[in-house]
C-alpha cells in the first residue's frame, strides 16, 4: 500500500542527561559561560515545566556532568573548592550545536578547498579532457582515453601507446579562504532589552566550527570592537561580553587588515557584525575622540578611508547590519559603496543563514 501515514509526533528518545544538556548548552551561552548562573536558571526552569523528576534530578546532572568531563571544580590557592567552570569539551560541544542549529545538517566534505572557474592543478575531476603536457600531474591521465587513441592513431593490430597519445582529464584549481569575522562588542549590543550579543557569539562559533572541520585549510580568525579591537580565540567565545564602550569600527577594520596581510591565501574577506553607528577613534597621540550623537562625519570618514584601503588589498568587506535605523543604512550604503563589498539589513533572525550563504558563495569564486 503506497501513500502518506500521518500519526502524532513522537518526540525523540532522549536520556535525562541529554535532555537537559540541550537545555544547559543553551543557557551557558547566554551567560556567557557562567555555569552558576546557568544552573541557577535550570533550577528555575524545572520549577516551572518539571524538567525532572525524583528519579533524576537536577543535582544529578551535575554530578553526570562531572563525571563525563564537561565541568571541572578549580581548586582555591588555600585549598578547598573553588569555582565551577565548563572544559574545553563543553566548548567544543556547544560550538557544533551552534552550527547544527544555524547551517542545518552539514556533512563534512573531503579536503575542505574552494573551487574557482578556473582550471588548473586540483583534485577534483570535472570530467573535460586536455593533451598531456610536460608537468601535468601522471595521476590524472585517463587511460581509457589514451588507449583509445593509440587505437584510433597506430591501429589495433599494431598497438603502440605513446606520450601523443596520452590525454589528462582537467581538475578545478582550488583556493583557500581566509576570514576575519568583526563581532561589535559595545554597549548598544544589549540596549532596549535586546540580546544582540548572544546570537552574534552562537554565528562565530557555528562559523568556526563549519572552517575547522569542513574547510581545515582555510583560516579563520576573530576579533572584537568596541573603544579598541582584539583579537580572540574560538575557545573564548562562549564567554564573550559585551562592555561599556563606543564603537571603534576603524580600529577594527585596521586589525583584521593587519591579519589578513599575514595570510598567504589569495581570497580573503572581512566579515563585520554590527548593530551601532561608529562613535569612536583613536588619535595618533593615544587620545580617544568620541561622539555618540549621531553621525559624526569625522569618524565617518576615517571609516571610509578604511573601506577604500581594504578594497586596494582586494579584500571585500560584506556587513551584517542589525539595526534597521536609515540613517546607519545610509552610512553602510557610503561604506560598501567605497569597498565594493556588500551589505545586509537584518535582524537577529537569519543573520547565521545569511553569514553562511555568503561564505558558501565566496568559496566558489576568486575575489577580487
Amino acid at each position: 500500500m503506497k501513500g502518506f501515514q500521518f500519526k502524532t509526533y513522537e518526540a525523540p528518545d532522549q536520556s535525562p542527561f541529554d535532555k537537559l544538556f540541550e537545555i544547559f548548552k543553551e543557557l551557558i551561552v547566554h551567560t556567557s559561560g557562567d555555569f552558576d548562573e546557568a544552573i541557577s536558571w535550570m533550577r528555575e526552569l524545572d520549577v516551572e515545566y518539571k524538567l525532572t523528576d525524583e528519579k533524576y534530578t537536577i543535582d544529578d546532572f551535575i554530578e553526570d556532568l562531572k563525571k563525563k568531563g564537561y565541568i571541572k571544580q578549580e581548586i582555591k590557592d588555600g585549598g578547598g573548592d573553588g569555582e565551577t567552570k565548563i572544559t574545553a569539551k563543553t566548548e567544543r560541544a556547544i560550538r557544533q550545536t551552534a552550527l547544527n542549529n544555524i547551517f542545518g545538517n552539514l556533512q563534512n566534505a573531503g579536503k575542505g578547498n574552494h573551487k574557482t572557474k578556473t582550471l588548473g592543478q586540483g583534485d577534483e575531476k570535472n570530467g573535460e579532457f586536455k593533451e598531456f603536457n610536460f608537468g601535468d600531474n601522471i595521476e590524472n591521465i585517463s587511460l581509457t582515453e589514451s588507449i583509445k587513441n593509440a587505437q584510433i592513431n597506430h591501429g589495433i593490430d599494431a598497438f603502440n601507446l605513446t606520450e601523443n597519445d596520452l590525454v589528462v582529464e582537467q581538475t578545478e584549481q582550488k583556493s583557500q579562504m581566509s576570514t576575519v569575522l568583526m563581532i561589535d562588542i559595545s554597549h548598544s549590543m544589549i540596549l532596549y532589552g535586546e540580546d544582540r550579543i548572544t546570537p552574534a557569539k552562537k554565528v562565530a562559533m557555528a562559523l568556526a566550527e563549519l572552517i575547522t572541520t569542513r574547510y581545515p585549510k582555510d583560516t579563520i580568525d576573530i576579533l572584537v570592537f568596541g573603544d579598541d579591537a582584539w583579537t580572540i580565540s574560538i575557545q573564548e567565545l562562549p564567554y564573550l561580553k559585551v562592555g561599556p564602550y563606543h564603537t571603534n569600527t576603524v580600529a577594527g577594520l585596521q586589525l583584521a587588515m593587519d591579519i589578513l596581510r599575514r595570510k598567504r591565501n589569495t581570497n580573503k574577506q572581512i566579515f563585520m557584525i554590527t548593530d551601532g553607528k561608529p562613535s569612536c577613534i583613536k588619535e595618533p597621540d593615544g587620545n580617544y575622540y568620541m561622539n555618540s550623537n549621531g553621525l559624526d562625519q569625522y569618524i565617518v570618514d576615517k571609516c571610509y578611508s578604511q573601506a577604500k584601503m581594504a578594497r586596494k588589498l582586494h579584500i571585500p568587506i560584506t556587513t551584517f547590519m542589525i539595526a534597521q535605523d536609515p540613517y546607519l543604512q545610509r552610512f553602510v550604503n557610503e561604506f560598501t559603496e567605497a569597498n565594493q563589498g556588500k551589505a545586509f539589513y537584518t535582524g537577529l533572525k537569519g543573520l547565521g543563514e545569511m553569514i553562511f550563504e555568503d561564505y558558501e558563495t565566496n568559496r566558489k569564486k576568486k575575489l577580487k
